[in-house]
């Protein structure tokens, strides 16, 4: 990834990871239009080219906040178009972090409230430092989430403990985020980037093009009937038998050593 961005931070601490870093520490990584247009650009070009990237870690700078939603400050004021034409930057960016064929694991560093736990709702899966929180505080300001929130959070967490969370506005811990299955684990902060680069570095370890067709058949199929998602899975597997990584793969157990996948 050679290209830079003003509100994030993107380097590769491994080959094949991208490690990326929400980075207006001042606002508490609030993010404003800005930030919503650079991650749409992140995101949406790995749909056209995955390059040599094969999972993705997203933090936040400092050890305060991971993402404190959208910025305020920007939109005092505004009026009702403006409001209207960003938030349609907000629901791109969502959108393209959801389509992302790379795995998407969040390094949850801090508070992820509003949007920001919107976020986290819309990675593939995520670690959390145990002094974390989480809220969705729409309500509290007179809107209601609108980055993805109410789909999201409500599979993540199913139906009637989403409602709790959005319908309060009441943050809640790393731990009973575990819980309640929005998080994979809670580790203390100072394991917190080691613990999200192994498993990426695991991800990156695999065949990458069969870890996306994995990828989208989980995503897909987990929004299908069973009988639909069987049909759509043997659609992902049949795109995977005749690559090149797969035949890499079964000489290199017979041969007893370790793949050496080209994503070809």
């Amino acid at each position: 990834m050679d290209q830079t961005f003003e509100t994030l931070l993107t380097h590769k601490p491994s080959p094949h990871v991208l490690w990326v870093t929400l980075n207006r520490l001042a606002q508490s990584n609030a993010f404003n239009t800005q930030m919503a247009q650079d991650l749409v650009t992140l995101f949406e070009a790995f749909s056209l080219d995955t390059q040599d990237i094969r999972a993705i870690v997203v933090t936040g700078a400092g050890d305060k906040a991971f993402c404190a939603g959208g910025d305020l400050k920007e939109r005092l004021g505004m009026s009702d178009a403006a409001w209207a034409k960003q938030h349609l930057v907000y629901e791109r960016m969502v959108r393209a972090i959801l389509g992302c064929p790379v795995p998407v694991i969040g390094a949850i560093n801090g508070a992820a409230y509003g949007g920001g736990c919107e976020l986290v709702a819309a990675f593939d899966f995520c670690y959390a430092a145990d002094t974390a929180r989480f809220a969705q505080t729409e309500v509290r300001i007179g809107i209601i989430p609108g980055a993805g929130g109410t789909q999201t959070l409500t599979r993540a967490v199913g139906e009637r403990r989403a409602k709790e969370i959005i319908l309060s506005g009441v943050p809640f811990s790393a731990e009973q985020a575990l819980d309640w299955g929005l998080l994979n684990a809670v580790v203390p902060a100072e394991a917190l980037d080691q613990t999200a680069l192994a498993t990426a570095e695991k991800i990156a370890s695999n065949a990458p093009i069969a870890v996306r067709q994995a990828k989208q058949a989980i995503s897909k199929g987990a929004n299908m009937s069973l009988s639909d998602g069987l049909a759509f899975e043997i659609e992902a597997y049949n795109r995977t038998y005749p690559t090149e990584d797969r035949r890499e793969g079964v000489a290199a157990f017979n041969e007893k050593r370790e793949p050496d996948f080209k994503g070809r």
